[in-house]
């Protein structure tokens, strides 16, 4: 796992800019996570699983409220879940910024919100308990 310190430094002891936290237990979030690493990290930011004990501390968040969806944390402790942290995500990189103009849009927020809770309840997690089918399963 990827170390994770209060003062947001990443491997090299650096200060990252931010960080996104996906699920690793999840095969599709793995995949967007190492698409993106090299992205992020030339713009300086770190990559850590939402399963690390510490994260949860970090954000303060419960393992299931954590586990609902990506989380992007900012240095300066702007933290951005789900679409908003996929928006977040898109203005830091200049071939991503379509996602930002779409955003803007009336009413395209509240449709990007939507596709992103339909696709973390309907990703496969490779746990054989998914916190993410039990809760979609249970509500």
């Amino acid at each position: 796992m990827i170390s994770l310190a209060s003062e947001f430094t990443d491997g090299k002891g650096r200060r990252a800019r931010g960080w996104l936290f996906w699920d690793a237990e999840c095969e599709f979030c793995t995949r967007i996570a190492r698409w993106l690493a090299p992205a992020l990290r030339r713009r300086g930011f770190a990559l850590a699983p939402l399963q690390d004990p510490r994260v949860a501390a970090l954000l303060g968040l419960s393992r299931e409220e954590l586990l609902r969806e990506m989380r992007f944390l900012l240095s300066d402790g702007r933290q951005f879940g789900g679409a908003d942290a996929a928006v977040a995500l898109a203005r830091e990189i200049w071939w991503a910024r379509p996602l930002v103009w779409l955003s803007r849009i009336p009413g395209a927020m509240e449709v990007l919100r939507a596709c992103y809770r339909w696709i973390a309840e309907h990703r496969k997690c490779a746990a054989t308990q998914c916190p993410m089918k039990q809760s979609a399963h249970g509500a």
